[in-house]
């Protein structure tokens, strides 16, 4: 028998990376997980997002906090960081897509697909905790009622499935979600920092459940390393190479060697080793599909802001995001907050430009605002309690477009790089959001008495949308020659490794992603052995 240090090894601790820890713990592996973020206790978040060093992920600046930040020439990413992943610093928000996303012809062929899922998704909403509509009626809910009144949609207008423990504020309770096998939580203070980094402990946060229930099962996870290299060792398995996270000298480099392989680093993360590996002869039959089919979900965040803080309503106050309405049948649209104090990304936001035109008189437009009104553009663009100001707005489609990556080599490093791929352009910006946020602004102004206005962002400006749901790129498939992976996330050409993130995601949700990759998460190693028995999965052809 090969002498192996684990059975699989896990890069990554978000959505699909915990499940696969729970799971395949719970059929016998030996698991250990490779994050490349630190750990947090609630009490190490920071209290706002102004606390750079637990707010950023910047290792070798160091800063160790939630929030990554990536650039694309098409498209700027937020992601998250630390053990727990995405879970730390996403907004709660756990919707299932619609009929389109499971129809899209990029999933294998002979699989009802969203039939597959179902039972699968709801495993994922119990584990999550998923309360099926937030229960809060305030003025940013009011605003978006009247947003959709507006735009003729309110039929389509409702309260957002949070998974959040809300019970009684500020109170800590024994386990209410795993018989008491899980930690004990504390109810949802309504602080409006979700997205910072929850420190009262009432998000329920992968560390508070699939991640705490595995290492209750003996799983081992390893924050602050960064894998570098995965490579096929010539006696079977993997070897598995980490250093430290952000280290400049002293990258106390490891090996390990493992059975198996689970890719869950995030999109980004999955695919910089995906394609470096295939480049490398590391892993040299991954297929040449890798990059192709990357999603952005077809993203644009805007939003309303109005010049001071209403005395009336406070913006600020409840869940980072707690409604949502359909502007058309492929377009959606959230309302986001950040608590009192956090008003760090209040610096990506500008004057709201047309963006059917060329960056000069992008430019121009932007410029005449601010000579046209000089102080209503300075208290709006102000960073001063910003977040108590204003409403995001998260505008998502389940529009068939695509980037693909690929490598390019910068500065004696190879690094990722994108061009347009299959289907419509990645929008650089979305007329839909546009005509959102100005209803909401105008909602807003009527809510609050203050004078309130659409807002862009300083990217957009220059035609760079933003996501924060970056996905595919490592997609699942019917054969090599349109995916990387075959119907149960194994590696096409590598059965030993598997995906399964955001990477794996074939199409558009239109809808907040994480509950997808929790129940495709499921639904994959469901289909595992038991560690020891015979594989009833179809050998790759």
């Amino acid at each position: 028998m090969p002498d192996f240090d684990v059975d699989v090894a896990i890069i990554g601790s978000g959505f699909g990376g915990s499940v696969a820890a729970l799971r395949l713990s719970e059929k016998g592996y030996r698991v250990r997980v490779l994050e490349a973020g630190r750990r947090f206790e609630d009490d190490d978040f920071a209290k706002t997002s102004w606390d750079v060093r637990r707010y950023l992920w910047a290792p070798k600046l160091g800063c160790h906090g939630v929030q990554r930040i990536h650039r694309l020439p098409h498209v700027m990413i937020l992601a998250g960081a630390g053990v727990g992943g995405g879970s730390l610093n996403y907004a709660n928000t756990l919707y299932e897509p619609g009929d389109a996303f499971f129809t899209d012809p990029q999933w294998p062929a002979d699989v009802p697909w969203q039939h597959e899922l179902s039972p699968h998704y709801a495993t994922a909403r119990r584990m999550l905790g998923v309360v099926e509509h937030y229960p809060h009626t305030g003025p940013v809910e009011r605003i978006m009622r009247g947003a959709a009144e507006d735009l003729g949609v309110e039929e389509t207008f409702r309260h957002a499935p949070v998974g959040v423990f809300l019970g009684m504020p500020g109170v800590t309770v024994p386990d209410p979600f795993f018989d008491g096998e899980g930690p004990s939580r504390t109810g949802c203070t309504l602080c409006g920092n979700c997205m910072v980094g929850c420190r009262v402990g009432a998000k329920n946060t992968l560390m508070k459940n699939y991640l705490a229930l595995a290492e209750r099962r003996g799983v081992v996870i390893e924050p602050l390393r960064t894998v570098t290299e995965v490579r096929e060792h010539p006696d079977g398995g993997y070897l598995v190479t980490t250093e430290r996270s952000g280290a400049w000298v002293r990258r106390e480099r490891r090996t390990i060697r493992a059975e198996q392989v689970v890719f869950a680093a995030g999109t980004w993360g999955t695919q910089q080793l995906l394609h470096r590996m295939r480049a490398s002869g590391a892993l040299p039959r991954i297929s040449d599909a890798v990059g192709r089919l990357t999603r952005t979900n077809s993203e644009a965040l805007d939003g309303a802001v109005a010049t001071r803080v209403p005395e009336t309503a406070q913006l600020a106050q409840g869940v980072a995001i707690t409604t949502s309405f359909h502007v058309d049948e492929r377009t959606y649209v959230e309302n986001v907050r950040y608590g009192p104090g956090s008003n760090l990304m209040g610096a990506l936001a500008t004057v709201l430009v047309p963006g059917d035109r060329g960056l000069v008189r992008r430019l121009g437009a932007l410029l005449g605002s601010a000579v046209r009104h000089p102080i209503r553009q300075f208290r709006l663009g102000s960073l001063r309690r910003w977040s108590e100001r204003g409403i995001i707005a998260l505008v998502m489609q389940t529009a068939d477009n695509s980037l693909t990556l690929s490598l390019r080599r910068r500065f004696g490093r190879d690094v990722l790089t994108s061009r347009q791929g299959h289907g419509e352009p990645n929008p650089s910006f979305l007329p839909q959001a546009h005509v959102a946020v100005e209803a909401m602004a105008r909602r807003m102004e009527a809510e609050t008495g203050v004078p309130s206005d659409a807002r862009g962002s300083w990217p957009e400006v220059f035609g760079i949308p933003l996501t924060a749901h970056f996905l595919g790129g490592a997609v699942i498939s019917g054969s090599p020659e349109t995916g990387v992976i075959d119907p149960y996330n194994r590696v096409w050409g590598h059965p030993g490794l598997h995906v399964v993130d955001g990477a794996a995601m074939p199409a558009n949700p239109g809808v907040n992603p994480s509950l997808t990759i929790t129940a495709m998460a499921e639904r994959a190693v469901s289909h595992w052995p038991v560690r020891g028995a015979a594989d009833a999965r179809p050998a790759q052809g």
